[in-house]
């Protein structure tokens, strides 16, 4: 397996690209599904979990093109051969029960493998499966996969969320947009990606409102058609580079990047005294002081703090003025990348769902073990503010999140390079 291997005290200085959001082209890709004409999705990310949606669609039949050089993905679903997800993909990554809510509505039946992904939480599917039955579904599970079928196809219906999920919301976005009648979502999660999608399937042609807001009301249509669309700027990347001059100091500017995206993460940057500025290109990220100022933090559905930045976040705070509280409030299992940090000299006390973080003046270069995704790239960050050399093994979790991070850091200046496993 491959390893990250970063050599720490480098002051960055530059510009970093930021790609287009993963978790917005997951749920982008499944719309083709619910269209027999041809979807274009623009600013794409390339990321391994990319090729594995592609796999997916292209196992049910959909036509899957990559062009230039991945940043444009070309779909169609004209011809709609299977209505199966097996388990050997679906297995790979969590986004894979995307594809539930658009069978439905086109096909009106499916049967799709329950899910894996990262290990940092239970994530059940028992918010989808509520959510589609009350538009119709009957589904049932057996030996490992959900069986569901809409006889006469699917009806609209309010349906309320016992809480406010990403996936759940996305999937009965997509399958009410061919309904009958009309769907509000009560409690519907309010992300960028949520409204990005909606985005997409106006542009197909469906009629929703309300998105972005915990309520959406969408009309079914008979039928959606083509369109293209730019996938949104991937907010989670673009707090993850905007952390990095913050932790090895300097000054980066992050291209594509909006205080709107990522306003509650800018207001702990702000308390922790980052300057954060925004520039005709995006976002200009600088720290005041030689060090940043401890801050607490709470992991909140969007608006909130994002829970897909706690970890990087904490790396930052390993070498803050003072001691921080991070309260994670989403997953479950999600400090697993605080002993890897332990290892590298920082003084973390974590109870149950809390992490007490206490600075240090500098961070020790070690061998370590990425867990999930985010604490690959929160180790990638703590190496660039320790003395030494760090090698972050078990990247490949980093590649389902972030292209080319080695090319990324290394062209503002980070001593960081990528070695290839035995």
């Amino acid at each position: 397996m491959d390893s990250i291997v970063v050599h720490g005290g480098t002051p960055l200085e530059g510009k970093i690209r930021i790609a287009g959001a993963k978790n917005a082209a997951l749920a982008l890709m499944p719309a083709t599904l619910l269209s027999e004409e041809p979807l274009t999705l623009t600013n794409a990310p390339r990321l391994s979990d990319i090729r594995t949606m592609t796999a997916l669609l292209q196992s049910l039949g959909a036509e899957v093109t990559s062009l230039q050089g991945g940043k444009v993905i070309a779909l169609s679903s004209h011809n709609l051969a299977s209505t199966r997800a097996d388990y050997e993909i679906v297995r790979k990554m969590r986004a894979s029960n995307l594809v539930l809510g658009p069978l439905l509505a086109r096909a009106h039946e499916a049967v799709v493998s329950l899910p894996g992904g990262c290990a940092i939480g239970a994530r059940p599917m028992d918010i989808h499966i509520t959510a589609l039955e009350a538009l119709g579904a009957e589904i049932e599970l057996r030996d490992g996969y959900l069986h569901a079928v809409a006889k006469g196809g699917l009806k609209g219906a309010k349906v309320p969320l016992r809480f406010a999920s990403v996936g759940a919301t996305e999937n009965v976005l997509m399958a009410a947009t061919l309904a009958k009648g009309a769907t509000v979502i009560e409690n519907a999660a309010r992300e960028p990606e949520i409204v990005d999608l909606a985005n997409c399937l106006r542009a197909m042609g469906a009629q929703i409102d309300g998105d972005g807001t915990s309520t959406i009301t969408i009309q079914g249509v008979d039928r959606l058609g083509a369109a293209t669309h730019q996938v949104v700027t991937d907010r989670i990347e673009l707090g993850t580079y905007m952390l990095a001059p913050v932790i090895a100091g300097g000054s980066v500017e992050c291209l594509g990047g909006r205080i709107a995206l990522v306003s509650a993460f800018c207001d702990r940057l702000d308390a922790a005294g980052v300057t954060v500025e925004e520039t005709a290109e995006g976002l200009r990220v600088a720290c005041k002081g030689a060090r940043p100022r401890a801050v607490d933090v709470v992991t909140e559905p969007f608006p909130g703090f994002p829970t897909d930045l706690q970890a990087q976040m904490m790396a930052m705070l390993c070498t803050a003025e003072g001691t921080s509280v991070l309260e994670e409030k989403i997953f479950e299992n999600r400090f697993m990348h605080a002993p890897e940090l332990v290892r590298m000299g920082a003084r973390i006390d974590v109870q149950g769902g809390t992490a007490t973080v206490t600075g240090v003046d500098r961070l020790k270069g070690a061998p370590v073990m990425a867990t999930d995704l985010r604490a690959s790239v929160s180790l990638i960050l703590a190496g660039l503010a320790a003395e030494g050399e760090t090698r972050v093994n078990r990247v490949y979790h980093l590649d389902r999140g972030y292209e080319h991070v080695e090319e990324k850091l290394g062209a503002v200046g980070a001593r960081i390079e990528r070695v290839a496993g035995e």
